[in-house]
């Protein structure tokens, strides 16, 4: 989800499922009391990810929601820059999540982010920090010369990238003893940084203007997200995933997204050998659906301007398919009713429930509550068996 989203502020991804049990764990308590205290279901949910990314129905048919920093920190009671800074209260945040919905599958689970920061910050752009405010990156590239300056960040030393792999290492232990792994290698696709480098319009000006020059921008990101998403891979021996995300490949023409979004994403989704290959473009993505398999992903969350038959249609039937209830104007904006209505539209018109988990059309905003989440599952749970 991004700037772009109707129904979000960011891009990230997690997912929750409800079993109706009210629990709670002290946010800011310290690591320690948190271990031993929550129900071990990862192993077995990432199996279910598997049977449903290999075509099995899976019963109930799984709800996933897309959460992170613009949700996580409201819902659990503290601050969005403490969630960044206290390691202690991110911990804290993602367990009471799973403590509360301890069906949950996270996607990419304890995914230790800094917003759109992360990958830009490698780069050199100031990022900006407020209390409780998303935090932004300022671009660093003012002309399109300016690219050829441009060198590969070393992703073990430079920006946010080293605190992200201190910060899962430091909970590595924490998180297992809950019967959670790290499972994803995650990353802002290659795109979306160019964006936040050079500014999303000059970007996509950039595009039929200065096309040599965006494919370099395009290689020197691909190269460093490549080392990026391997050095996680390398570090935490639990990861079969790698999950991209990028809306502005949404707000390309097809030609333009077969010669600047396809080879690069391709590229990076291939260096690594994992089992789940997942991409989020909440932007349009009628385009990119029927890429997804030339780029080997086999895991797609998109916007809900898109039905899941439309979409279904257009990727075929080897890709699983994350949505498709509005983020915004349903799940937050609505009540339980409202949810459960509009999971029944959505649902409806399927003729098969391969490869489908229930979702929003991007990720969660804030201020979405505990008891719309509960109505996402609970409408899932009590829709009649659609035929295979």
């Amino acid at each position: 989800m991004g700037i772009f989203s109707q129904g979000s502020q960011h891009l990230g991804l997690g997912a929750l499922l409800y079993d109706q049990r009210e629990r709670t764990a002290p946010i800011g308590s310290g690591v320690a009391a948190l271990r031993g205290t929550l129900k071990p279901m990862t192993d077995n949910q990432w199996q279910d990810l598997l049977r449903v990314v290999q075509g099995e129905v899976v019963e109930p048919m799984p709800v996933g929601l897309i959460v992170d920093s613009p949700w996580l920190p409201g819902w659990a009671g503290i601050s969005i820059l403490d969630y960044f800074t206290d390691e202690t209260a991110w911990l804290a945040a993602n367990q009471k999540v799973v403590e509360r919905f301890p069906s949950v599958w996270f996607l990419p689970g304890f995914w230790a982010e800094y917003g759109m920061c992360t990958e830009p910050s490698a780069f050199g752009t100031k990022c900006i920090w407020g209390e409780n405010s998303f935090p932004s990156v300022e671009r660093t590239l003012y002309d399109y010369q300016d690219i050829g300056r441009l060198k590969k960040p070393n992703c073990r030393t430079d920006g946010l990238a080293p605190f992200v792999i201190k910060r899962l290492q430091h909970c590595r232990k924490a998180i297992e003893d809950t019967g959670h792994r790290i499972r994803f290698a995650v990353a802002r696709g290659p795109l979306n940084i160019a964006s936040y480098l050079l500014g999303h319009t000059e970007f996509l000006i950039g595009v039929k203007t200065n096309a040599e020059e965006i494919h370099r921008l395009l290689r020197t990101i691909t190269d460093f997200l490549i080392d990026w998403v391997t050095l996680q891979a390398d570090t935490f021996d639990s990861i079969d995933g790698i999950l991209l995300l990028d809306d502005l490949i949404g707000f390309l023409r097809e030609d333009d997204f077969c010669e600047f979004a396809l080879p690069y994403l391709t590229d990076v989704y291939r260096s690594l050998n994992v089992s789940v290959k997942a991409l989020h473009n909440d932007a349009p993505g009628l385009i990119t659906a029927k890429h997804l398999s030339a780029m080997e992903v086999n895991l797609f969350n998109f916007s809900h301007q898109h039905s899941l038959n439309e979409i279904r249609a257009l990727a075929g039937d080897e890709v699983s398919l994350l949505g498709n209830v509005p983020p915004r104007d349903v799940l937050a904006a609505g009540t339980p009713d409202d949810v459960r209505h509009s999971v029944a539209e959505v649902l409806a018109p399927l003729t098969n429930r391969q490869r489908i988990i229930l979702s929003c059309g991007g990720g969660t905003p804030p201020n979405v509550s505990t008891e719309n989440i509960e109505a996402l599952y609970d409408a899932a749970r009590n829709q009649a068996a659609v035929s295979r």
